[in-house]
C-alpha cells in the first residue's frame, strides 16, 4: 500500500469553475449506463485551448451553477442509499538500469492500461476484479476494485484481497527489468535530463515549457496536457514551486549562509512553517533558489520578502450602539460572510499593513479594519501580548479558538467590555519585536525549485471514496474527515525527496497547491499585474478549517 493517504467524499466534492473551463470537455464520446457501479470517471473528449475556452466561461458557470442546483434538488431528500465505498491505489511504473545504476520512469502506462482492462473483459464473469483508469503520467496506473465495498463488516476482508490481486495483475504485464511501487514521488523526477525516462523524451515543450522535465512524460490522454497548458497560460506565466531544501552537513547551498547548524533550521523541539502558494513577492527579490519559511515555536513573523512584522494583540470593540462584532475580510474591503466573525471581547492577533494604513493582517489570513472610513468610530484597540478573550463562549470551552459558536444573548450580557479595554490597554508594554539581520537570514533558505504541474500531479496516492446514505450524513462525513485530514497527512508524509534533493518537509500537499495555481498576478496580490480579465475573474478557494 502507498504510504500517503488522501480521503475524498466524491458526494460532495468541489470543484472550481475556472478548473472545469481547462477542460471543456464538450464532446464526450461514451455513453454512461445508468447501472454502471465501475469505479472512475475519465472519459476521452476534446479539450479547447484557453484563448477559445475563455469565451465560455460565463456559460460553464452559470451551466455548472444550474446543474448543481437541478442535482441537489433532485437528491437532497433521498433517504436510505446503500453506503458504497472503495480505494483507489496509484502505481508508478519504473525502468531499472542495472548497467549504468539509474533508475527512469517507463512511459508504457497506457499500453499495460489498455492490456489489463482487455484482461479484466475476459473474466468480467468473476466476482472479484479490477479497473484500471489514466493518470497524469505517462508513467502512472490508477487501480480500483471493480465493484464498490459496501457497509457489511465482510466487505473489510475484500480490501486487501483486492490489493493484491490489482498488485499480481500488473505485475504480469511489467517487463523483467520493469517495478511498480507504490510510493508517493519518484525522487529523480526533472533531475535526470533527457535521460530520465524510457524511451527518452527531450526537456521542455509546447505544453509545459518547462526547464526540467518534457512533455512526453505527461499521459496522452487529451485532459492532462491541455490541463497544465491552461494552467501555465491563464497564470500568465510557469507555475513555481519552491520547496526547503534540508541542511545537512556538506549541503553546499548553505556555505554562503553561516551561522545555521545542519538538520531543520527550527531545531528539534519546533516544526518549519512553509507558506506555499505565497512567494511572488520573495521569489522577485531573492529568485527561485531561496524561499522564506518559519518555526511553530517563534512568535516571529516574516513578509513574502523575508522582512520582520511586528505581531500585536488586538482587542475587537466596535464603538457603535448595537454593533456586536466585525466580519473578517479576505481583502481590504471584501467582506466574507464567515460564521465564526469576532465578537466584541474578542482577541486577535496581526500585524499592520504598511501598504494599506489602518488595516490589520491576522494570523488566520484574513484583514480588519482598524477604524470606520471616516475614522470617527473605532473597532480594534492594541492591547499587551498578555491580554486574553474576554468572550464567555470560550471561556466555556477552554480555548482561545472555539470550534463553534453558539448563542450568548444580548452583547450587554457580556462583561463591562470598557473595562476590559481599559485594563488591557493599560498593561499595553512596550514589547520590543526588532529583529537583527541574522534573525532575517534565518528565515531565508536555499530551495527546490520546480517549474511544472507533473512535479505534484506526478505524486501518487491511496484515496478513499465514499457514498453514504444521505446528504445529511454525507455532511457529517466530511466534516469529521476534515478535521482528521491533517493527522493522516502527517502520519503518512512520505515525500522527502524531490528533483533529486534532500527537501526540508516530508508532506506533497503544498507542491500539490502549487502546481495547480492558476491565479493570474493581480490574483496574487502582484503590485503591476495586469487587472484579471472580466471573463476569467473569480473569487478563489478557500481552505477548509
Amino acid at each position: 500500500m502507498p504510504s500517503h493517504n488522501r480521503v475524498t467524499i466524491r458526494t460532495i466534492q468541489y470543484w472550481r469553475p475556472l478548473l472545469l473551463a481547462h477542460l471543456l470537455l464538450l464532446s464526450p464520446n461514451a455513453a454512461v449506463s445508468a447501472f454502471t457501479l465501475t469505479m472512475g470517471l475519465l472519459k476521452v473528449g476534446v479539450p479547447q485551448p484557453w484563448q477559445k475556452s475563455k469565451k465560455n466561461l460565463n456559460y460553464v458557470r452559470e451551466a455548472g451553477v444550474r446543474q448543481f442546483i437541478s442535482t441537489y434538488n433532485r437528491v437532497k431528500d433521498l433517504k436510505g442509499d446503500e453506503l458504497l465505498w472503495g480505494d483507489e491505489i496509484e502505481y508508478g511504473i519504473f525502468v531499472l538500469d542495472h548497467q549504468n545504476k539509474k533508475v527512469r520512469l517507463s512511459l508504457r502506462a497506457k499500453e499495460i492500461m489498455d492490456n489489463l482492462n482487455q484482461n479484466e473483459a475476459s473474466h468480467s464473469y468473476e466476482s472479484e476484479g479490477c479497473n484500471w483508469v489514466p493518470e497524469y503520467g505517462a508513467w502512472m496506473v490508477e487501480a480500483t476494485p471493480r465493484r464498490p465495498y459496501n457497509g457489511y463488516s465482510v466487505d473489510l476482508l475484500r480490501v486487501e484481497r483486492n490489493m493484491r490481486l490489482r498488485r499480481k495483475r500488473i505485475l504480469t504485464e511489467l517487463n523483467d527489468n520493469e517495478i511498480a511501487p507504490t510510493v508517493a514521488a519518484f525522487p529523480m523526477l526533472g533531475a535526470l535530463g533527457d535521460d530520465g525516462s524510457v524511451p527518452p523524451v527531450p526537456v521542455g515543450g509546447p505544453v509545459t515549457e518547462s526547464e526540467y522535465i518534457g512533455d512526453g512524460i505527461i499521459n496522452p490522454h487529451p485532459r492532462f496536457a491541455a490541463l497544465s497548458a491552461n494552467i501555465r497560460k491563464r497564470r500568465g506565466e510557469k507555475v513555481n514551486i519552491r520547496v526547503p531544501l534540508f541542511h545537512d552537513v556538506n549541503t553546499p547551498e548553505y556555505a554562503d549562509l553561516p551561522g545555521l547548524p545542519p538538520s531543520t533550521c527550527c531545531g528539534e523541539e519546533s516544526i518549519l512553517l512553509w507558506r506555499f502558494g505565497k512567494g511572488d513577492l520573495s521569489r522577485e527579490k531573492y529568485g527561485n533558489g531561496f524561499i522564506i519559511v518559519g518555526c511553530s515555536s517563534s512568535s516571529r513573523e516574516f513578509n513574502d520578502f523575508g522582512d520582520p512584522v511586528t505581531l500585536q494583540k488586538w482587542l475587537v470593540n466596535v464603538e457603535c450602539d448595537g454593533c456586536k462584532g466585525l466580519f473578517y475580510r479576505s481583502a481590504p474591503g471584501v467582506i466574507v460572510p464567515d460564521a465564526d466573525w469576532p465578537r466584541n471581547g474578542d482577541v486577535v492577533v496581526g500585524s499592520e499593513i504598511p501598504d494599506v494604513p489602518g488595516w490589520i493582517r491576522l494570523q488566520n489570513g484574513y484583514y480588519l479594519p482598524m477604524k470606520c472610513d471616516d475614522g470617527e468610530v473605532k473597532f480594534l484597540h492594541k492591547v499587551s501580548s498578555a491580554t486574553h478573550a474576554n468572550n464567555q463562549q470560550k471561556k466555556a470551552l477552554g480555548s482561545e479558538t472555539p470550534i463553534y459558536r453558539g448563542s450568548v444573548g444580548n452583547i450587554n450580557d457580556m462583561p463591562d467590555l470598557k473595562n476590559a479595554l481599559e485594563t488591557a490597554v493599560s498593561s499595553l508594554s512596550n514589547e520590543n519585536q526588532a529583529f537583527n539581520d541574522e534573525a532575517k537570514m534565518f528565515n531565508l533558505r536555499p530551495a527546490i525549485h520546480m517549474d511544472a504541474m507533473a512535479f505534484g500531479m506526478g505524486c501518487c496516492c491511496l484515496q478513499i471514496t465514499f457514498q453514504a446514505t444521505d446528504v445529511d450524513e454525507s455532511r457529517f462525513l466530511y466534516d469529521q474527515l476534515a478535521v482528521l485530514a491533517p493527522i493522516m497527512m502527517a502520519l503518512t508524509a512520505s515525500t522527502p525527496v524531490l528533483k533529486g534533493r534532500l527537501a526540508d518537509t516530508d508532506c506533497r500537499w503544498g507542491i500539490i497547491t502549487e502546481c495547480v495555481d492558476d491565479r493570474r498576478p493581480a490574483e496574487r496580490g502582484r503590485k503591476g499585474g495586469p487587472d484579471p480579465e472580466p471573463e476569467v475573474a473569480g473569487e478563489g478557494y478557500r481552505r477548509v478549517y
